[in-house]
């Protein structure tokens, strides 16, 4: 869902007039959220794991 509102708003109009987009940049676009959002996830998981189990 992110990937296609960021390609809309990023390349939306050279898609209009018939352009088509650079194709790395629009996977870029669709990768970028899922790949921040997933460290976010694992960040979150380890700072809750270290929360949980602290050494010593």
């Amino acid at each position: 869902m992110v990937g296609t509102i960021l390609t809309t708003i990023n390349h939306g109009d050279a898609i209009l007039v018939g352009n088509p987009p650079f194709f790395l940049k629009v996977i870029l676009t669709y990768c970028v959220p899922y790949y921040v959002t997933t460290w976010g996830v694992i960040l979150g998981k380890r700072a809750q794991w270290l929360a949980d189990h602290p050494s010593g």
